[in-house]
């Protein structure tokens, strides 16, 4: 999950030609933008079988007995990616995620709807990475040969752990053998898999983390999302904390993932993603990279860039709420500028997760900002061996890796 800061104000009133829209955004602003970031689309499925405790995204349990309202919200979702288009207006797409919830409850037909849709809206790029998100406890081996034929060309699934016990303390609805059988089934019709997988669970030991990893790693697929288990707020984990591994045996399990997974062929190459040769997710690497993501469906944040602003949206949350807004013509919630001052550290909470870094250049490209409104942030960084010393990289350094927070808050304005 990609922090995203939070979103105040109102939205300004959409247009269906986008001719005021697309003047609102183009008037002068406090930064200067010489390009456009890439341009990636976000679509979020909100509902899930179940909602799980340690869960803080905008998921909701499907009706009981009943299907989820899918033909309604394919409608709603079309109408938002329409009303949404005067501020992309010829901007190519290169990476699609569709996300949730579990978007695999959707039907074989709604998803080839789905894609059709986005097709016939937007210029998407023949080789667009498109990505769907599944869970194991909604698998059918049918269904997911008709998604790789509407187009969907990754796959990332939710397996969590391998181990019965830990998944009912997570509240997974699949066991180990469903999460076996569905990585099986996806490696049938896929050849670029993630697998999520948590470490540091309730009453996990460290082999026990181990025989996870090993599991996961025998698979051989493209690409493994490896993620500290953390009591996120309104979560029913943070009212009713679990016990969990103390932060030694938590550390332990760290370092002995970023061993085994280097030795396995993995790169770590961002802080929970570890990919195979040049098997990275593009569409995450864009959010790290600070580019560009139109989101639509229920809750979705989107970051706009504009020649002198950068806008950040959020749709409207509850599902039926957001439906009945999206068919009425405004399924945005809340909409704002991001201050000047406030890009910077935007720009460093996402770019400093990355072991490579970026391009020092990228910070004007990205942020509309010289490179010397942080002078002072990035020689204290430097200075503390958190950052590289290369003028012409933004590079966390180990220790800046391993104290991750300390270095992205120098950049955070009082």
């Amino acid at each position: 999950m990609i922090p995203i800061l939070p979103v105040t104000g109102t939205a300004p009133a959409p247009t269906s030609s986008g001719g005021d829209s697309v003047g609102l955004w183009l008037k002068p602003g406090q930064i200067s933008l010489p390009a456009s970031p890439p341009l990636s689309l976000y679509v979020h499925v909100p509902w899930c079988v179940r909602k799980c405790p340690y869960c803080d995204f905008n998921s909701h349990a499907a009706p009981d007995g009943s299907e989820i309202p899918e033909a309604a919200y394919l409608d709603a979702l079309r109408a938002d990616l329409e009303q949404s288009l005067p501020l992309v207006w010829g901007r190519p797409v290169h990476t699609v995620f569709i996300g949730g919830g579990t978007p695999s409850l959707l039907s074989a037909a709604g998803m080839d709807r789905l894609l059709s849709d986005i097709r016939a809206l937007l210029p998407l790029d023949a080789d667009a990475e498109i990505t769907m998100e599944a869970n194991p406890g909604a698998f059918e081996a049918e269904r997911f040969a008709s998604y790789r034929a509407s187009g969907i060309n990754r796959l990332s699934i939710g397996i969590q752990s391998f181990n019965d016990e830990h998944l009912r303390a997570l509240g997974r609805i699949h066991g180990g053998a469903e999460a076996r059988a569905a990585i099986d089934i996806a490696l049938r019709h896929f050849d670029n898999v993630n697998l999520d997988l948590m470490y540091a669970l309730p009453q996990q030991t460290l082999a026990q983390c181990r025989q996870d990893v090993e599991t996961a790693l025998s698979y051989r697929t493209s690409h493994l999302s490896l993620y500290h288990l953390t009591l996120e707020p309104n979560t029913l984990f943070a009212r009713f904390p679990p016990a969990l591994p103390d932060d030694d045996t938590a550390y332990e399990m760290q370092d002995w993932i970023e061993a085994r997974t280097a030795e396995a062929g993995y790169r770590h190459y961002e802080t929970s993603a570890y990919a195979q040769p040049h098997r990275e997710a593009r569409h995450n690497l864009n959010y790290w990279r600070f580019g560009d993501y139109l989101g639509i469906g229920a809750g979705a944040h989107g970051k706009l860039s504009f020649p002198h602003r950068v806008l950040r949206q959020m749709r409207y949350k509850h599902p039926a709420t957001y439906m009945a807004q999206a068919m009425a013509g405004n399924a945005v919630q809340e909409a704002r500028d991001v201050d000047a001052a406030e890009l910077p550290f935007e720009f460093m909470l996402n770019a400093l997760r990355l072991t490579d870094g970026v391009p020092a250049s990228l910070f004007h490209d990205h942020t509309g900002l010289p490179l010397h409104a942080i002078r002072r942030e990035l020689a204290q960084a430097t200075d503390k061996g958190l950052l590289d010393p290369d003028p012409t990289v933004i590079r966390p350094t180990e220790l800046g890796r391993r104290f991750l927070n300390d270095l992205q808050e120098i950049f955070l304005k009082s």
